[in-house]
């Protein structure tokens, strides 16, 4: 009983101690770069349209930090969170800790959208909205209706048949992907630095479009968090405790890949988050969706806007793309958490 009140007293100490890492690592990531800012700087720059005294403002600084730092800080968090809670989401659902948005192709059709829109050459869409995170986030739900097409037997969707034919339309897809950039010829430089991941080109256009979709799609997936616990001890089970399984799947798939389709029309392809930080959280508080999915969130959003501030600021002026950063640092830590594991049950939430 002690035990399980520590455990409980942990789960409620882990949500500030996420956000405090969180607006830490947003404070960091807006005051270092090329023009530094001072806290006094960002503060005086944050509170001036609200007709406070903040004394004399550097104009230019200001257009820096509010049309480049700020848009590219919100973003990566979101990004961070959208990653990192589909892949909490896609882990329970399949009961697989391996599993991430890789896995039902809903990635890699993101990427040939967003590849294509690039190759075309099309112009800006409605309010200076570029055709590329649109034909992305159409990329990848469009994957995500065949892969759901292709795996459906009767009235329902077997967990393996998704599976195995997400792997096989995502195998098709990257290979598309690959030929395409094989031709992209004077556009290679562009289509490869979006396809390794990146925040360069953070707007806040790019913002408008991604937070509202980020918000559903969570919304979407913790309002079934329980469902989803219990889809962990099997569906049979859980259609013995009432739960409506092919609806609760459904939900669940279309929450997580507008999450996944929303980040990577945005950012690119960025790889490990989602796999990682669910594994992380796992080891901390267990595999209750309640609070796995909410923590997998703010730690994401903290990893990704760290990550993105080491690859604008590691060799400046030139810039790393953040899905290099988290390949490098991800691998090793999958790893690691990989051989932590071996002795411990993940989904089991009786522990």
């Amino acid at each position: 009983m002690r035990q399980k009140k520590r455990q409980i007293n942990f789960k409620v100490l882990l949500y500030p101690a996420l956000l405090l890492v969180l607006i830490g690592a947003a404070a960091v990531a807006v005051s270092v770069g090329a023009v530094p800012f001072t806290l006094r700087e960002i503060g005086a720059i944050l509170l001036s349209p609200l007709g406070l005294p903040c004394g004399e403002i550097d104009p230019v600084k200001k257009d820096i930090l509010l049309q480049l730092r700020l848009p590219r800080v919100i973003l990566a968090g979101a990004v961070g969170a959208a990653l990192a809670t589909s892949g909490a989401a896609f882990q329970g659902l399949f009961r697989n800790p391996m599993a991430d948005s890789y896995v039902i192709g809903v990635s890699s059709g993101a990427a040939l959208g967003a590849v294509a829109a690039m190759l075309a050459g099309l112009p800006p869409a409605w309010g200076g909205m570029g055709m590329v995170p649109l034909f992305a986030f159409a990329g990848g739900a469009a994957t995500l209706i065949l892969v759901y097409r292709m795996a459906r037997v009767g009235g329902e969707v077997p967990v393996m048949p998704l599976l195995l034919a997400g792997i096989a339309v995502s195998a098709f897809l990257s290979a598309l992907v690959s030929l395409l950039t094989y031709f992209s010829d004077e556009k290679l430089h562009q289509v490869v630095f979006w396809i390794m991941g990146g925040l360069s080109g953070a707007t806040w256009a790019k913002v408008k479009m991604m937070v509202p979709y980020t918000l559903l799609g969570f919304a979407a997936v913790y309002f079934y968090s329980r469902e989803l616990n219990a889809l962990l001890f099997g569906e049979e089970t859980a259609h013995h405790l009432g739960i409506d399984i092919e609806k609760v799947k459904k939900i669940l798939l279309l929450g997580s890949s507008l999450l996944v389709a929303a980040a990577v029309s945005t950012s690119g392809v960025i790889g490990f988050v989602g796999l990682v930080v669910p594994h992380f959280i796992r080891l901390l508080i267990g595999p209750d969706h309640r609070h796995l999915l909410p923590a997998s969130a703010l730690l994401g959003a903290a990893l990704l806007t760290v990550t993105d501030t080491l690859g604008r600021t590691v060799i400046a002026p030139r810039e790393l793309p953040v899905g290099i950063i988290t390949a490098i640092l991800g691998a090793p830590l999958f790893l690691y958490l990989l051989r932590k594991r071996k002795k411990l049950r993940y989904f089991n939430l009786s522990e």
